[in-house]
């Protein structure tokens, strides 16, 4: 019943397309997506975000074609390149644009013009009018119409923005409303300053220390094969004596507290003393807690050393995997590039349509308004898509190094070998997965959205509301994320589609669920220190080097900015190392579970890795216990990779 009730995996067999009609969905969305674009660049929203429009639907620096009942329509404006605010400070913060007459110019003004005779004469010497069209250069201190037809004033000295021809103002002050929190920090420039100066003088020794935490990162990864067993008994012995040291200084200085409080009565030396007891009551009962699952897992940790040790292995054999955060970066600045681009392009289609004051706006009428919604979710799956890509290829290549019992017979490039894989077969299954994280995360989007526009308008039970379901939401993605790496992993092994290689993944963990945890507590842990260790040793640097310039520049900034940088290097390399554990997990288990040692049943697994479970088996026995995959007789396997 046993047998009958398991499917046999047949790793890296057969190959066959995962998925298909998920792919074709995947390529339709993308094939809706294009039509966006070439939609929005077809009705002219390129050219009038490029070059501008004026209140009349005029394009900038080109002929322009009537629009029914707008006057000032249809006007050629070839000469006139640039786009003039009359009011550049009023902004409607509401919608988020500039409620002023926009006017089509020939040049910005680059000096304050403070009255009327100040924009004549600038008029008649550039030839650039800054007032409505119906009215001549002569006619701007003479004509009362001059007085709305014409932009406030005193004029603020502009620039064009580059690319985008908008003359916009060059103090930004009149932004203030627009912009509060920049300019409260910002209103003492000589600060702000003096933290560009810091940062431009030590850009040199910013460069080299960013570039110190990415070789750091590499020698990391390359040595905690060797340091795994070190760091994890150093990781032990430093949590226990930091609980034992937190809670005994705690209750040494409440006993302090207690004995110098009962000399001086004040409220707040008892709220003081309270709160001590309080601290030293919750870390005593935290350590006793952290004792007692370091006690439970403590065989377990053994697995996740040989797993660490093995994954050290993996990065010698695949030095190209050191590089997939790289790729994985770029394509995503391509497409948030390329999504940004169009979503402006959004923002200026439509037909032309007169709004209550007589001036044009631009807007999509009927289904054709709705297609920024289809554009977010575009955002969110095909991102999602991206990452999973990446997931799908370390998986692959992973899965070829650990059931290839000839270390010498792995194809030359196991990574590009894994993408081939990838497009050839699997991206409809990678499409599927993406799409369900896609389901999660906009609902937790828009709970999100909600809740930050209603802050301060809710009562407390809707505010908790809200908070718990995006909490919860959160966590249903990262599961699922979890999930969807380990089904990606079972697809590279069998071939499978995704949701039976989800439940086979499933049934895998859950049959491991403590050596999951522990993989996932220790692993994660040690993974932590090791972004620490990267960040402290760079911060180290810098205060070194930094500290030399101390005299004449603020290091602050400049050393915030490299631990930033030192971080989030840290973080993407050991983000792939973390999956290649991940991976190496599921496929250990997977040959635990069905193979036993025997000829014509032997272990794929590395040599590291057989001698925890042969020590496994031993420690099993002496407790009496002779059943079960990791208790049978462990014979090595032929060809087992040697060091």
């Amino acid at each position: 019943s046993r047998k009958s009730s398991k499917r046999e995996w047949k790793p890296l067999e057969d190959h066959s397309c995962t998925d298909v009609p998920w792919l074709l969905l995947f390529i339709l969305f993308c094939i809706g997506m294009g039509f966006i674009c070439g939609f929005s660049i077809a009705t002219g929203a390129a050219a009038r975000l490029l070059s501008g429009y004026d209140s009349y639907g005029n394009i900038c620096g080109q002929k322009n074609v009537k629009v029914e009942g707008i006057i000032n329509s249809g006007l050629d404006l070839t000469h006139k390149k640039y786009v003039f605010f009359l009011d550049p400070c009023n902004i409607d913060l509401v919608h988020q644009k500039i409620k002023s007459v926009a006017l089509c110019v020939s040049a910005c003004p680059r000096k304050e013009l403070k009255t009327l005779a100040d924009i004549q004469k600038f008029a008649e010497t550039n030839g650039s009018t800054l007032c409505s069209y119906e009215l001549q250069p002569s006619e701007y201190t003479t004509d009362p119409r001059a007085a709305k037809l014409c932009p406030k004033y005193p004029v603020p000295e502009s620039a064009p923005i580059p690319f985008f021809h908008r003359c916009a103002p060059v103090n930004i002050s009149c932004y203030a409303k627009f912009a509060e929190a920049l300019i409260t920090f910002v209103s003492d420039s000589s600060v702000l300053h003096r933290l560009i100066s810091g940062v431009m003088t030590s850009k040199e020794i910013i460069m080299g220390l960013c570039l110190l935490s990415l070789v750091l990162s590499m020698i990391l990864m390359v040595i905690i094969r060797y340091i795994s067993r070190v760091l994890v008994w150093i990781l032990t012995i430093l949590v226990i004596l930091g609980s034992l040291g937190g809670t005994g200084v705690l209750w040494w200085l409440y006993a302090k507290q207690r004995i110098s409080a009962s000399a001086v009565e004040t409220q707040i030396a008892k709220d003081n003393l309270q709160a001590l007891l309080i601290y030293a009551i919750s870390a005593t009962v935290f350590t006793v807690i952290l004792f007692l699952i370091m006690l439970i897992m403590r065989k377990r940790v053994a697995l996740t050393i040989a797993l660490f040790h093995v994954a050290g292995k993996v990065f010698i054999h695949l030095p190209l995997l050191v590089f997939q955060p790289f790729w994985t970066f770029f394509v995503l600045i391509l497409f948030w590039t390329y999504w940004i681009t169009v979503l402006l392009f959004l923002g200026t289609t439509g037909s032309p349509v007169a709004n209550e004051e007589g001036f044009v706006e631009f807007r999509m009428v009927g289904p054709l308004k709705y297609m920024w919604w289809y554009h977010v979710v575009g955002l969110i799956w095909i991102s999602e898509f991206i990452l999973a890509c990446q997931q799908m290829t370390v998986a692959g290549a992973v899965v070829t190094y650990y059931f290839t019992r000839e270390k010498r017979n792995l194809p030359f490039t196991p990574i590009l070998a894994s993408v081939n894989r990838l497009v050839c077969y699997h991206l409809g299954t990678v499409a599927k997965g993406s799409f369900i994280i896609t389901l999660v995360k906009i609902p937790r989007m828009i709970l999100m959205y909600i809740h930050t526009q209603l802050k301060g308008k809710e009562n407390a039970c809707a505010r908790c509301m809200l908070k718990a379901c995006i909490c919860c939401l959160w966590c249903l993605e990262k599961c699922l994320t979890y999930l969807n790496q380990n089904a990606y992993t079972a697809t590279a092994i069998n071939s499978t589609n995704f949701c039976t290689s989800a439940k086979d993944a499933f049934v895998i963990l859950v049959e491991n669920a403590l050596r999951v945890a522990a993989i996932n507590t220790v692993g994660d842990f040690m993974l932590f220190l090791g972004k620490v260790l990267i960040v402290c040793s760079t911060g180290l640097a810098g205060i070194m080097l930094l500290n030399y310039q101390r005299d004449y520049t603020i290091w602050v900034l400049p050393l915030i900015i490299v631990c930033l940088f030192a971080f989030l290097v840290a973080h993407c390399f050991l983000s792939i190392y973390e999956m290649v554990v991940d991976v190496l997990f599921l496929c250990f288990a997977i040959d635990t579970k069905y193979n036993d040692g025997s000829p014509g049943r032997e272990f794929y697994m590395d040599k590291v890795l057989m001698e925890f479970v042969e020590n496994s088996r031993k420690s099993m026995k002496e407790a009496g216990h002779g059943g079960g995959a990791e208790g049978r007789e462990l014979k090595p396997m032929v060809g087992a990779d040697e060091e």
